[in-house]
């Protein structure tokens, strides 16, 4: 069974940092690319940031660029998400994700 625990939310004053994690099990996590997306509530899930499965790569939501980064452990299993300069447009629920498979998710609030 496929599981995806996302932590590392909180809250933090705008123009802060974060770094949320994601630890995954069930699969062999290196085979697979792995996604961040995050949810605003009454809104549509929106795609943070993409990364593959060796870490090579990775791709970013122009909202996002410049200020976020993915990286994995593929030793560890575990999916991170770095965040600068956090924005309150940055407030929502940001999940990990292996397709369309969401794991728990993590509340962060960007707020002064």
């Amino acid at each position: 069974e496929v599981q995806l625990q996302a932590s590392g939310g909180g809250l933090v004053q705008p123009g802060g940092s974060l770094r949320l994690s994601c630890l995954a099990s069930g699969f062999t996590f290196g085979n697979y690319a792995m996604k961040w997306v995050r949810q605003v509530p009454g809104k549509d899930l929106e795609r943070v940031a993409t990364i593959n499965g060796d870490g090579t790569w990775s791709n970013y939501v122009d909202a996002v660029k410049g200020r976020f980064t993915i990286s994995r452990d593929n030793a560890k299993n575990t999916l991170y998400l770095q965040m600068n300069s956090l924005e309150t447009e940055d407030t929502a629920v940001y999940y990990c994700a292996l397709n369309d498979i969401l794991g728990r998710g993590t509340l962060v609030t960007v707020s002064s």
